[in-house]
């Protein structure tokens, strides 16, 4: 097994209907500007050349960004926090290209 996959966080998101469904973690950050934290995932088990839905949430008040420990996630209410966060994404993907 490599370093990569021993280090990958997943979580499992349960829909509306009870379903659950396995998610591996991109990243987490916090933001001062709207002082809350947030965490960005993709479902489990797609292939590295696959194309995947980032879907990004905000981590229960209080939960450490580090080590989040679950609980309900909040959607993202406002097009400003959309705006950080994607440009936070873009960020940490144009870090990875230069890897």
């Amino acid at each position: 097994m490599s370093e990569e996959q021993e280090e990958l966080q997943q979580i499992t998101m349960v829909d509306n209907n009870g379903n659950e469904e396995l998610y591996n973690v991109l990243f987490t950050f916090k933001s001062d500007d709207f002082g809350k934290s947030y965490i960005l995932i993709y479902p489990a088990g797609k292939g590295e050349d696959e194309e995947v839905n980032i879907e990004a949430y905000a981590l229960p008040k209080g939960d450490d960004p580090a080590d989040p420990q679950g609980g309900d996630l909040k959607t993202i209410d406002t097009d400003e926090e959309w705006d950080m966060i994607e440009s936070v994404l873009n960020t940490f993907m144009h870090e990875g290209d230069n890897d």
